[in-house]
């Protein structure tokens, strides 16, 4: 693939006053009053966005060509969802250090064999972060305890074949838009 990069020609917007509305352990929810100024126009309004941690997320992959997943009930769509595992980047940790911890933490499973598979933005019209995708491969379980998630996660394992996996993202089982972008930036490094 081209190194090539994109010029970018829109005139960007500029922060005139941002006030914190609301503040919450995993987000804070922004006002910004945002002003663009360009050759021929003035415009001015206001714009809520939710600043957030950066996140991570991780495609593990056992010797067996074995997907490690993690099936948990999704507050937001009310429903449980198959997933790669993943989680927010703790004060002071850096992403690789935070998505090996999660991966431990979510699943029992561990790698001595990363690779960064970049980063996207987690939305980038009402969200501050980026996710970083990472590929672990050769993954083994290191415990046999059952992983207990943090206070309100509850977490059942899954391990599927490579082409199961690949299936269940093609058929929209696996629908969480940032695994799915995860496994889209996995088939472009193959």
């Amino acid at each position: 693939m081209s190194e090539k990069s994109f010029q970018f020609t829109i005139e960007p917007w500029s922060v005139v006053r941002e006030n914190k509305e609301y503040h919450t352990p995993i987000f804070n929810l922004l006002q910004r009053k945002m002003r663009l100024e360009a050759k021929d126009e003035r415009n001015e309004g206001d714009f809520f966005v939710l600043e957030a941690p950066a996140w991570v997320n991780v495609i593990p992959i056992t010797g067996n060509n074995e997907v490690v997943l993690v099936e948990q009930y999704r507050h937001g769509i009310e429903q449980p969802t198959l997933e790669i595992p993943g989680g927010m980047v703790d004060p002071g940790e850096k992403p690789l250090e935070s998505i090996k911890r999660e991966l431990i933490e979510e699943t029992g499973y561990e790698s001595k064999k990363w690779s960064s598979l970049g980063k996207v933005s987690s939305n980038p019209a009402i969200m501050t972060n980026y996710t970083h995708l990472y590929l672990a491969e050769d993954c083994e379980l290191s415990t046999s305890e059952i992983p207990k998630g943090d206070e309100h996660e509850r977490i059942n394992v899954h391990l599927l074949d490579m082409d199961d996996f690949l299936n269940y993202v093609a058929n929209g089982t696996i629908h969480h838009s940032i695994m799915v972008a995860a496994v889209a930036r996995f088939m472009l490094n193959k």
